[in-house]
């Protein structure tokens, strides 16, 4: 039961480590040019594209709700 919940545990600082990454990352900006001068932006380039994540996340729920509901009316018929 102790490895369950860690694993658990461990998922969730994952995904929840890169979310405030991807949400609250304003470090300085520099990038290099050709001539490897430092130039005054950089994009911070997200490490997740939660877009996608979402509907994983939506497409996951759907399946689990028809599988719950075809074992409803497996155990009660």
């Amino acid at each position: 039961m102790r490895v369950l919940i860690g694993m658990i545990l461990g998922v969730l600082l994952t995904v929840s480590s890169a979310f405030v990454y991807d949400t609250w990352a304003t470090g300085p900006a520099t990038e290099t040019t050709s001539t490897g001068s430092p130039s005054s932006v950089e994009r911070h380039r997200a490490m997740v594209n939660w877009d996608v994540v979402g509907e994983n996340w939506r497409v996951a729920l759907q399946r689990t709700r028809e599988a719950w509901t075809t074992l409803s009316h497996k155990v009660s018929s």
